[in-house]
């Protein structure tokens, strides 16, 4: 069998793959329009706030249409014109598996767990698509230690499937806003954890904080845009 060897100087340019979360109404969904020539699987139906931005989308509301989401993707010429991928968010897509698996038995333990296989094939053959630059946007988890510190991370129905969600990727990036001295909003992407917000880069050139644009995120790392 010929072995084929790769180099890592060659993974950027198969797509930068991104993990985005933060608080409802953070403005996770208005990155989208900032990634290169992006498409949006949306499970939510909240894409008014992009609605500007004239983004071609695809609801999803059962299996089948992800399933089917994913083969365009995957195979047709149709799809080659986008060069990322939104999953919008992956949460509710996680909601949208666990409900048929809930129809399919009656032991709830029995759902989740089914779920939680489903969705690690999913996000893995989502991510691993070539040549795409694929970002999945998950709900905000808060949760306190035993210290009694509010801890921030990505959510997902079922414990082990959110924790278990930051591995699949190189980038996970929290959104925050926050108030400056002068009272004003301000929108960023903090890139390094601190021990409170989750969030590493493991491409290590982005800094600790970065503007809310991901084509310029993306460009850093060393992605085309």
């Amino acid at each position: 069998m010929a072995i084929n060897l790769k180099t890592t100087g060659s993974l950027s340019s198969a797509g930068v793959k991104l993990l985005v979360y933060g608080a409802s109404g953070a403005g996770k969904t208005s990155l989208i329009p900032t990634l290169p020539a992006p498409v949006v699987l949306s499970a939510e139906g909240g894409l008014l706030s992009i609605a500007g931005a004239d983004v071609p989308f695809v609801e999803v509301n059962d299996m089948a249409t992800l399933t089917e989401a994913y083969q365009w993707l995957a195979g047709s010429d149709e799809a080659r014109q986008f060069q990322s991928v939104a999953l919008d968010s992956i949460s509710e897509i996680a909601e949208v598996v666990l409900n048929a698996e809930k129809k399919a038995t009656k032991d709830p333990r029995q759902a989740y767990g089914a779920m939680q296989e489903q969705m690690s094939d999913i996000i893995r053959s989502f991510r691993d698509l070539p040549g795409r630059h694929v970002l999945m946007t998950p709900k905000l988890e808060k949760t306190q230690d035993e210290m009694g510190r509010i801890l921030y991370s990505p959510s997902m129905p079922g414990n082990k499937t959110g924790q278990a969600l930051p591995y699949f990727f190189d980038e996970v990036l929290a959104l925050r806003v926050e108030r400056d001295a002068e009272g004003a909003t301000q929108r960023a992407l903090q890139c390094d954890g601190d021990g409170t917000w989750l969030a590493k880069d493991r491409s290590g050139r982005l800094a600790s904080w970065e503007a809310p644009d991901l084509g310029a995120v993306i460009n850093k790392i060393g992605g085309e845009r």
